[in-house]
């Protein structure tokens, strides 16, 4: 897998229709969660594409300071389903992370994590903040990374 790091402006109509359609196929249809994902944010974001032959099957979106939280943020955080044994998880949180110190000179991260992958986010240096909450009707807990 190799990821690229894009701008808004950059994403071709192509690889934005794949971003869509892969957030919407786990966010929406799996997760059977009905949440506005095209948001208006997308616009502000840096868009990590994990790219597999050809085809984007991982992707976060990050945002700079004050865009979204306090710090820098990684959200819209998926890996295609059939693609989730191969570790592609982790590898992302990695070049997210990667991507935020070197477009946002940052190391502090805010997420609104999924509370069920409090354990995974922790495995990268995140740290639970205060109590948990729903977003969307799904349990979430904001988590930073110093």
């Amino acid at each position: 897998m190799i990821f690229l790091i894009k701008k808004f402006t950059e994403l071709t109509t192509s690889e934005l229709y794949e971003i869509l359609q892969l957030r919407s196929e786990v966010f929406v249809v799996e997760q059977d969660c009905v949440y506005q994902d095209i948001d208006g944010k997308d616009q502000k974001a840096l868009h990590v594409l994990g790219i597999k032959e050809g085809s984007i099957v991982a992707y976060t979106r990050l945002f700079n300071s004050g865009d979204y939280f306090e710090t820098p943020s990684i959200g819209r955080v998926v890996v295609k389903n059939n693609e989730r044994t191969y570790g592609y998880g982790h590898h992302l949180i990695k070049a997210s992370i990667q991507a935020i110190f070197d477009y946002y000179n940052e190391n502090n991260i805010t997420i609104s994590a999924q509370k069920y992958l409090m354990k995974f986010y922790e495995s990268h240096g995140f740290f639970k903040v205060g109590e948990g909450y729903l977003e969307d009707g799904i349990p979430h807990v904001k988590m930073k990374k110093h």
